[in-house]
């Protein structure tokens, strides 16, 4: 039985009025988020990934940036629509949001127990030591030893994988019906991610909140989420489930951000395997092609691509923006 949505997204489009020119970081992306599902987005650096994110919490920096079309509907009431003091009753309650790097999110002169509690208290009724307690207990949940200590330490008294550790604390210490992780684990070493991953997945299990990943590695997809949304040069240009699409990537962007993970088969082999590589660069957003804005990139490009894809559904499910789709180069 399919889970009914706790986020739907329709027609988001985020720009931004530069030097340079109109930016257009997101343009006309759609997709829904169930009831306790892990839903990915993936591309490469300068995709639209994070803004997107941004657009959804209306964190977008204005000047420069606006969001100038479409709905963000949680729990059908349209974010889009509210006013900036209900947004606030909305952040870090209803949804909330990890950040990439936890140095520069938490307050450098409060302690972490502190800004847990602040949290709490600004979306509860509670006094200052109900909101001391849940903010120990959060750090208990979220694994950080002696947590009571570690409440009255500052943000560079712990590690990176602590501090992110606190970051999540705060972001699910009242409960968010949607959680979303904006690349949790880029700054921190490979084991600590792999930690930091399977904790969210655990909390996320256990309190039935609805993940969104914002994330650049398809390995960490496969390991996580249900569904996966693939971007490019702002547009979502493929999505399916997690196993359909690694097992019958429709799109030529996709094969290639597929093709560029390395294999255990190919590096343990007797002549190594040259890993795949994506041929060009990410056009500026600031000046996109007329048409397909891979098609500078891709082996299967014609005259055709000269219009904007539109997108349709091939398999079930499965749907994907290219004239192409599933052919071979």
């Amino acid at each position: 039985m399919i889970a009914d949505p706790i986020l739907e997204v329709e027609g988001l489009r985020t720009v931004f009025f530069t030097a340079a020119g109109l930016v257009r970081a997101v343009e006309d992306v759609s997709f829904t988020l169930r009831r306790g599902e892990v839903l990915a987005v993936v591309g490469e650096s300068g995709c639209g990934k994070s803004i997107t994110a941004l657009s959804l919490m209306r964190l977008v920096p204005t000047p420069p940036g606006r969001i100038v079309a479409g709905t963000v509907k949680l729990a059908g009431r349209d974010l889009l629509a509210i006013s900036e003091a209900e947004m606030r009753d909305v952040r870090g309650n209803a949804m909330s949001m990890i950040f990439q790097e936890p140095m520069t999110s938490l307050n450098p002169v409060l302690t972490i127990g502190d800004q847990i509690a602040e949290t709490v208290r600004l979306h509860r009724k509670v006094t200052r030591a109900q909101a001391w307690d849940r903010a120990v207990e959060m750090l208990r949940l979220v694994r950080i030893p002696e947590p009571a200590q570690r409440a009255r330490e500052y943000p560079h008294q712990l590690s990176g994988g602590m501090r992110q550790r606190a970051m999540i604390a705060i972001a699910l210490a009242c409960d968010p019906q949607v959680l979303i992780a904006d690349e949790p684990t880029t700054a921190l070493d490979v084991t600590i991610q792999a930690q930091i991953l399977d904790l969210i997945l655990q909390l996320q299990r256990e309190t039935g909140t609805s993940v969104l990943l914002i994330t650049h590695d398809l390995g960490v997809v496969a390991e996580t989420a249900q569904r996966v949304v693939v971007m490019y040069a702002g547009r979502k240009i493929e999505e399916a489930t997690v196993e359909d699409l690694f097992e019958f990537p429709l799109h030529p962007y996709t094969n290639g951000l597929l093709g560029s993970i390395p294999h255990l088969a190919a590096i343990s082999g007797a002549v190594a395997e040259r890993l795949q590589e994506i041929p060009g660069m990410v056009p500026a957003l600031s000046n996109l092609p007329a048409g397909c804005a891979f098609a500078a990139r891709c082996a299967r490009a014609d005259d055709k691509c000269n219009d904007v894809p539109p997108l349709v559904e091939l398999r079930p499910d499965h749907i994907v923006a290219c004239w192409h789709a599933g052919a071979t180069p």
